[in-house]
């Protein structure tokens, strides 16, 4: 009996001073963001990990990236036209390169709306047509009656028949905010601004109402975005510390998440000591709460350390060039200067990418070898890098750590804690999906690189789980997702493609993917 109180007023002790220890912790640790460096072409030696272990003569082998079907006659008069195209575009013969890329791109679907010629934005009703006037009219009469379907009847064919009408889309938005219709709101505002993305007013409303949702990340983007993309615009200014304000709002409210976990954290950390007698759950707590008060860049760093110790990393120069040139030209448009961002290619042949927090990315050389255009690259790269800026991973580090200290004590805890923390949300795959677009746009990328890497990947998984288990929308509505966001937006998708370098660069990749199979085939006989 004397045992069991004596244990229990230790472990009481314990929980009193890792609390007070947690407030002292959280009460002066500034989050502070890693200082932004120069950005650097990381150069690593591919290395076997000595974890890794080679296949047995049973299993079944990947497919050869070297071993691919040579191109059809068609698909190199294709591949031709393309590189063509992109001649003409990088010399500025914009008009002739569009005509090409239009000739050897199919539509995405049967009713595929084709890329109109978009008119200059009005901003005097005086200048709208008879019948523009009469709706900008009746929605006056409405707001003036305080009558919803009066008022909103006619905003919604002002926006529809006279999108370059840029009060339109401000009014109805408004609108749609005051009868509680804040997300169709939102979506007005999207269209308005992906349409005329030079409107300071339509984008200030945007940023406004992303900020009255509380999607403040999003807010300081769309700010940055206008203020870096017309830095000449007499509003740029403005806008730059507009989006540093909504910056600061969505850090604030990361940091009361992570305050949230960490008494959570250290309390079960505690208990943790109380049933195995072992000090390393409150620590490990305590440990993770000082990484995450540090800020993104601080976790980036930490994993990536690990990742680049753990994982076999290409070396060639000429690659990595590419890789980090692409990135970085994607970096400048991203809205978040405060990262070092790095780029990192692993010789593995599927499909795939990820990125970590702070900006460490990391792309599978078969993504190299699969996609077909340095748009499609873009893409790629693109979307993991809005994870990154749209900071989904310290998202659910903060959220998860709580799960992975309170699963560690219970049976099957660690499978659990897995599934928690398997991967991004739909919601924040359609969300990278979307910026990533608007990023390979915004550097005069075909619109559709990524919907075309996605519409690959597609036809590649065929054995992929399914849809309810896995957190990236399935192919075929992903697919269908960008097409229908690329048609809205009225992106351009007969811009500048990337062929001819990409191929050579491909090339090289596939070289490298073959002589790691060799390597390790030769391994594999000798044991």
């Amino acid at each position: 009996m004397k045992r069991t109180r004596k244990s229990l007023l230790l472990t009481l002790s314990w929980i009193l001073l890792s609390v007070s220890t947690s407030i002292v912790i959280i009460l002066t640790q500034p989050l502070a963001p890693v200082p932004a460096q120069e950005p650097t072409t990381t150069t690593v030696e591919t290395k076997d990990t000595p974890n890794s272990e080679s296949p047995k003569p049973n299993q079944t082998e990947k497919p050869d990236a070297a071993a691919e079907p040579a191109l059809t006659p068609e698909e190199i008069a294709r591949q031709q036209k393309f590189i063509a195209a992109d001649k003409l575009y990088l010399a500025g013969n914009i008009t002739d390169a569009e005509k090409l890329y239009r000739e050897v791109k199919t539509p995405f679907t049967s009713t595929d709306i084709a890329t109109q010629e978009r008119k200059p934005a009005i901003l005097d009703p005086m200048q709208l047509s008879p019948a523009g006037k009469v709706y900008w009219r009746e929605s006056e009469a409405g707001i003036a009656a305080k009558l919803q379907t009066r008022t909103e009847v006619p905003l919604k064919l002002l926006v529809e028949q006279y999108p370059e009408f840029i009060p339109g889309h401000i009014r109805y938005a408004e609108i749609l905010k005051q009868y509680n219709r804040p997300k169709e709101a939102v979506d007005i505002l999207e269209r308005a601004s992906s349409l005329y993305p030079d409107q300071p007013d339509l984008i200030k409303a945007k940023v406004t109402a992303l900020a009255d949702e509380k999607k403040w990340m999003e807010a300081s983007l769309a700010a940055r975005q206008f203020a870096i993309l017309y830095p000449r615009d007499p509003q740029a200014e403005e806008f730059t510390q507009l989006a540093e304000k909504n910056l600061k709002r969505y850090k604030a409210h990361i940091r009361e998440e992570i305050r949230g976990n960490t008494l959570a954290n250290i309390i079960t950390g505690a208990v943790g000591y109380a049933v195995t007698g072992s000090l390393l759950g409150p620590f490990s707590a305590l440990d993770s709460t000082i990484l995450l008060l540090q800020g993104e860049g601080a976790v980036g760093e930490s994993v990536a350390k690990q990742a680049k110790q753990q994982l076999p990393l290409v070396k060639d120069e000429e690659v990595l060039a590419y890789i980090n040139e692409i990135g970085q030209k994607l970096v400048k448009v991203s809205g978040r200067t405060e990262f070092k961002y790095e780029f990192f290619v692993i010789p593995e042949e599927e499909l795939n990418a990820f990125a970590l927090p702070g900006g460490k990315v990391f792309i599978n050389a078969g993504a190299i070898a699969k996609s077909k255009s340095e748009a499609e690259i873009a893409g790629l790269i693109g979307h993991e890098l809005s994870h990154v800026v749209l900071s989904h991973g310290f998202q659910l580090i903060t959220q998860g750590n709580l799960i992975s200290n309170v699963t560690q004590y219970l049976p099957f805890g660690g499978t659990f804690g897995q599934l928690f923390s398997l991967s991004y949300s739909r919601e924040m795959e359609r969300q990278a999906d979307v910026l990533g677009t608007r990023l390979i746009v915004a550097n005069g990328y075909a619109a559709d690189g990524l919907r075309n890497l996605m519409a690959t990947l597609q036809k590649q998984q065929k054995n992929a789980p399914p849809t309810w288990l896995s957190s990236h929308p399935g192919g075929k509505e992903r697919v269908s997702y960008l097409e229908n966001l690329i048609t809205r937006g009225n992106y351009n998708r007969y811009s500048y493609e990337g062929v001819e370098r990409h191929t050579a660069i491909q090339a090289k990749v596939k070289q490298l993917l073959k002589e790691k199979k060799e390597r390790e085939e030769k391994k594999r006989r000798s044991e």
